[in-house]
């Protein structure tokens, strides 16, 4: 096992120096422009491009000023409640090139545009979806089957359409245990006692007969001295690094948790540590990134739950995520895989990161999922039929 992979880097995904920060701070730049001076960016931006021809100068920065007021009005609407400019900036930006099709392609494009704007920022992050999956063991009874509800990556600004719908869900679902894989609130609302108190509101509806269990996420998001406000006194039981034995039908289920510094080579020796010794029950592992998966599938961990990709948000159809926040680049970027003998499932999450990113998925629905554990004949009992 090699526990001294990306030793060398000097930033990760999640913390602090990143990519991330950088484009947060950029962003913040922008979004302190004045009104009046950003809509004059635009103008100049289209005029460069068209000068000239006053006319498609004045309809390409009408699309580009609807994209400012759909965007605008979003955290009216109680939808997302990031900062306009920045993602009306990329977004006048990404305009251009379609505006040099001759026409009226040009009109067809900025039409298509402005769509895709509505479904990306308004429709697709609020559209949840529950994602169903199987998981056969060995090492469980054949007759034997479990329910585990996963979520993560809630990333909460405030109590809104999107979360509401969250806990409709959790009332429908009756799961056996229920497992969150870190990032409570957004970026934007760490320090804010509001989005305390609403985070909670939605904790509060998660229930289940063997427990209710939360990892922490990104260090920068769930920070030690916010969590106790958001969890203290609802059953929930926090795993940092710890690994407990559940009971399920006669069944032992190992359920290992740990905090995630995205350090791998941090991370894997404190994994190493919690699974020595027996390994003859079922082991789930709950970790926030997919980058620890190789090493969890070294150490013999069957089942790894994770997220902090986002599925990228923004997919291509064929490419897939245009980023993943991953040490892996691409190569974890949602979804299930099969790692040696470990299954992974990596959750496209609910939320957004917040501050000055953009507020939007597309092809990339947030989702919760329902595994459906059971058991597997091993080939041994079969010998002995």
């Amino acid at each position: 096992m090699n526990n001294s992979e990306f030793s060398d880097r000097k930033t990760f995904p999640g913390t602090e120096g990143g990519p991330f920060e950088i484009i947060v701070r950029a962003g913040e730049k922008v979004e302190a422009i004045p009104s009046v001076l950003f809509a004059l960016v635009l103008l100049v931006l289209t005029s460069l491009v068209h000068f000239g021809k006053w006319e498609q100068v004045l309809i390409l920065w009408a699309f580009q000023l609807g994209d400012w007021a759909l965007l605008w009005a979003l955290p009216r609407s109680r939808i997302s409640f990031g900062p306009a400019k920045p993602p009306t900036l990329l977004l006048a930006l990404l305009r251009l090139p379609f505006s040099l099709l001759p026409s009226p392609w040009w009109w067809i494009a900025q039409g298509i545009g402005s769509a895709l704007v509505i479904y990306g920022f308004w429709i697709e992050p609020q559209r949840i979806t529950l994602t169903h999956q199987q998981f056969r063991s060995k090492k469980l009874d054949p007759e034997a089957s479990l329910q585990i509800l996963h979520f993560g990556d809630l990333h909460l600004e405030r109590l809104g359409p999107r979360e509401k719908k969250l806990m409709a869900l959790f009332e429908e679902l009756h799961p056996d245990i229920i497992l969150f894989s870190g990032d409570i609130l957004s970026y934007s609302t760490i320090e804010d006692p509001a989005a305390w108190a609403d985070a909670r509101t939605v904790f509060e509806e998660l229930s289940a007969p063997l427990g209710v269990f939360f990892v922490p996420g990104s260090p920068p998001v769930d920070r030690e001295d916010i969590l106790p406000h958001i969890l203290d006194g609802l059953n929930i039981q926090v795993l940092n690094e710890d690994r407990i034995q559940l009971e399920y039908q006669g069944q032992p289920i190992d359920l290992i948790g740990l905090a995630c510094t995205h350090r791998p080579f941090t991370d894997g020796p404190k994994l190493q540590a919690l699974v020595q010794g027996k390994k003859d029950a079922l082991s789930i592992l709950l970790y926030h990134t997919p980058d620890l998966a190789p090493i969890a599938a070294e150490l013999g961990i069957d089942l790894q739950l994770s997220g902090h990709t986002h599925g990228g948000q923004v997919r291509l159809p064929l490419f897939g995520a245009l980023y993943a926040a991953s040490l892996y680049g691409k190569r974890f970027e949602s979804g299930r895989y099969e790692v040696g003998d470990m299954t992974l499932y990596v959750t496209r999450g609910l939320g957004m990161e917040g501050k000055a990113a953009p507020r939007v998925r597309f092809l990339c629905p947030p989702e919760i999922v329902l595994w459906e554990i059971t058991g597997e004949e091993s080939e041994r009992n079969k010998t002995k039929q």
